[in-house]
């Protein structure tokens, strides 16, 4: 293959484009028209990536909740209270905020395929002693490690799906993904209910080690890796081999592995406490997050106890915030690209990350406003479907702010989308799974209208966000800009 022009001029096939360096070393880059560059794959390749990993990340946090319904027996079988085994939700849900920590900044040092499927399968495989568990300690034990593994899917999903599509098709892709971190939790308690009620509880964690060693077989024949620098090293190592010569990556980070793998273990870290925006929809996430878990670990409660519900029946009382989740996805998550393709014309062309909030402002309204709802009429014991219609108005609120907020971290942070999603989720999902082990006492003492107020109150203290945020964002990204 000829080198460039004496003056540097670009060169390009079909396969890579290349300048000489000042070290006489052939810069490796996509082409517009390179068939490798992922966000030039065809649709169908695209999408069975998304599929794969989107599925990753509905089963880890169907795993989180789907053995729920069967906290009672477990207590019963394993000799202990039912607040003990709460525990094993809660040490799922922190590890899988600890989870993206670690793994997001690695799927941007080694590539996300490589992440995806020994995660994944290690995931897979602790499903099998979690069936097996002796004692309520092992139980909790091997459900915090494998939160710990099965986060790889939500820690990077994100990051792929900006791997794949450009700004302006992102968002609807991305709702549909983002359906998995949010139903999985929903549509557990219903499968975990049918399955402890006509087999047992240990059946939950069996049919997980099924239906995830699938999807881990799936991954290993059908995903392919989306990172460009990983695909672009290894297209170097073959320019190497076949042409000879010295090659290197456009933008090549050229410090000691050791440096540029503490640095990027740093990196959400950095992200979460350096960046004012990220810190404080981390918080509203978080809210919203132990507000998720506190009333789904206590539906039993409310809909067994005070309604009468069986086991079953309590687990449809699930479909009410998953039926809001649909509807948001199907008719306002599209708009976010409407949205902000429309904002960037109007602003010459040119887009900015604060596009993708205006539609945060439906949530803001409809989280608090859902949440009063659902804390009086339970109070009050109105008709059960009136609260179950709450929760619908609930879920609706909760992707839009969930999907909103994603696409903004990807958009300011792009090649570090990873990273920046990963610095949301760990506060997320710590303070999501502590949140739950003292909402019953909450409720016990301030009952259900004052207990689940204090988290529509709380969620009313953030509502302004998505409005300051639109108007002063940008300055405050300018201001606390980081070199990551």
């Amino acid at each position: 293959m000829s080198d460039g022009t004496a003056n540097g001029a670009h060169e390009r096939t079909g396969l890579l484009s290349f300048t000489e360096d000042d070290h006489s070393r052939k810069i490796i880059d996509f082409t517009d028209w390179d068939d490798e560059n992922p966000r030039n794959w065809p649709k169908s390749r695209k999408f069975i990536n998304v599929g794969i990993i989107a599925l990753m990340a509905v089963l880890c946090p169907l795993a989180s909740s789907m053995f729920t319904p069967g906290i009672a027996q477990i207590a019963a079988d394993l000799n202990t209270s039912s607040d003990v085994v709460v525990g094993a939700t809660t040490g799922f849900v922190v590890f899988l905020g600890i989870g993206p920590l670690v793994l997001a900044p690695l799927s941007e040092t080694f590539g996300r395929r490589k992440l995806y499927l020994v995660c994944f399968s290690i995931f897979a495989v602790l499903q099998i002693p979690t069936a097996l568990s002796p004692n309520v300690e092992a139980l909790i034990a091997l459900r915090a490690v494998s939160g710990f593994f099965g986060s790889v899917g939500i820690a990077n999903g994100g990051g792929t799906i900006s791997d794949m599509f450009h700004p302006s098709q992102r968002a609807g892709i991305f709702g549909w993904y983002l359906l998995g971190p949010l139903l999985g939790p929903t549509i557990g308690p219903l499968l975990g209910g049918l399955i402890v009620q006509h087999l047992s509880w240990r059946w939950v964690f069996w049919f997980l080690t099924i239906i995830c060693t699938i999807n881990t077989v799936m991954g290993f024949i059908f995903l392919k890796e989306s990172y460009a620098p990983t695909i672009l090293e290894s297209r170097k190592r073959k320019y190497e081999e076949t042409e000879g010569g010295k090659f290197r990556i456009a933008n090549q980070d050229d410090r000691p592995f050791s440096t540029k793998l503490w640095s990027s273990m740093q990196r959400p870290l950095r992200i979460l406490f350096t960046q004012p925006i990220v810190s404080t929809m981390a918080i509203w996430q978080a809210i919203l997050f132990g507000t998720t878990y506190s009333l789904y670990t206590n539906f039993e409660a409310i809909y067994g106890g005070l309604y009468g519900f069986s086991t079953t029946q309590v687990g449809l009382v699930y479909l009410g915030p998953g039926l809001g989740f649909f509807i948001c996805v199907w008719f306002i998550v599209p708009k976010i690209d409407t949205v902000y393709n429309h904002l960037s014309e109007k602003n010459h062309d040119q887009g900015k990350p604060e596009y993708r909030l205006p539609l945060a402002n439906i949530g803001a309204v409809l989280i608090p406003l859902s949440l009063f709802w659902f804390a009086w009429t339970v109070q009050y014991k109105v008709h059960w479907t009136v609260t179950v219609l709450s929760t619908v108005f609930f879920g609706f609120g909760q992707i839009t702010i969930l999907n909103t907020v994603q696409n903004y971290y990807i958009d300011s942070f792009a090649k570090y989308a990873a990273s920046a999603i990963a610095a949301g989720a760990v506060f997320r999902s710590i303070v999501g799974g502590i949140i739950p082990l003292f909402a019953p006492a909450v409720f016990d003492k301030l009952g259900y209208g004052w207990g689940v107020s204090v988290f529509a109150l709380l969620s009313l203290t953030l509502s302004p966000a998505p409005i300051l945020f639109y108007k002063y964002g940008e300055r405050i990204r300018e201001r606390f800009a980081i070199e990551l």
